[in-house]
């Protein structure tokens, strides 16, 4: 398997990182995003995102099928709901031969609907689950990939500096083990801001932290409060869109998705939040505390 143009469907925090760090070991690498559509009435929006990829680097493209004409490897990175929508765009316009390496957080059954789409074509698709955070990471973040080329793409991607494994040959296996481990970590990260912000109110953090230490004495509970509440502050509304594709998962298991719709409930309300301004001046590394006491405020108004 050989790449040399890389097109890259979502122009977002991953897609930034990616396009940067996959750009020194190919001819070309162009992005495609709704935000760099001409006709996009918020100006400012898209040419501060132009201006980005062309100091990185990074061709625009003008719709997904100048992204297509050229790319040898697609790399899908959008929000979770996005995910099919993408695969039915590109199916229109990929050439035959093409990998499409999906990087979206969804439910097997929203992969194998996509993977259906693009395989139809004559192409390759691939799904990946991403395994954890990106930005600590860059392109080393670890990747499970599913699929008839997922070995081969494997092999190739290590190659380039990332971190991919092969897991299945058929599409559904890396997804899973992605969503089952979503509803752990967005869980405890809705937990989180729920039972901190809920101590903070009555005054007994000092107090239900270190019970938090003592039962898990490997966590640095203070710092990684701090690190999710955060995180869903910025990224709630992707999150959550994680989280119904968490739950559709658990749905196409057979089970009811009580937790994972909780959790979805959870970090969309963070996410309106930070919408509303609620945290707003709050500095890039501050405590937790900071975010409760925001929320706390708001409760009373």
């Amino acid at each position: 398997m050989k790449v040399q143009h890389i097109g890259m469907v979502g122009y977002g925090e991953v897609g930034k990182i990616f396009t940067t760090g996959l750009k020194g070991g190919v001819s070309s690498i162009s992005a495609w995003d709704l935000k760099l559509d001409p006709a996009l009435e918020l100006a400012t929006v898209r040419e501060a995102e132009a201006a980005h990829a062309a100091q990185s680097g990074v061709r625009v493209c003008r719709s997904m099928q100048d992204l297509c004409e050229n790319a040898d490897l697609i790399i899908s990175a959008v929000t979770a709901s996005n995910t099919l929508a993408v695969a039915q765009a590109a199916a229109l316009h990929i050439r035959p031969g093409t990998i499409f390496l999906d990087l979206n957080s969804a439910s097997p059954g929203t992969k194998q609907q996509a993977a259906q789409l693009i395989d139809a074509t004559g192409a390759h698709y691939v799904e990946a689950g991403v395994m954890t955070s990106v930005p600590p990471y860059g392109i080393r973040v670890p990747m499970l990939l599913g699929g008839g080329q997922a070995q081969a793409l494997a092999e190739l991607l290590c190659a380039m500096g990332m971190d991919a494994r092969a897991v299945a040959t058929e599409i559904g296996v890396a997804s899973a083990i992605k969503m089952c481990r979503s509803v752990m970590i967005k869980g405890l990260e809705a937990l989180v801001i729920e039972s901190y912000t809920t101590a903070r109110a009555y005054g007994v953090e000092a107090h239900v932290l270190p019970t938090l230490v003592e039962t898990f004495p490997s966590i640095d509970w203070e710092k990684q409060g701090s690190y999710f509440f955060s995180r869903v502050a910025q990224h709630g509304k992707r999150r959550a869109e994680e989280m119904r594709e968490a739950a559709n998962t658990v749905r196409e298991a057979g089970f009811e998705p009580w937790m994972a719709c909780a959790i979805a409930e959870k970090h969309d309300w963070v996410a309106q939040q930070s919408r509303d301004g609620v945290f707003e001046g709050l500095p890039k590394d501050a405590a937790w505390q900071q975010y409760a006491d925001r929320l706390l405020e708001r409760s009373q108004l």
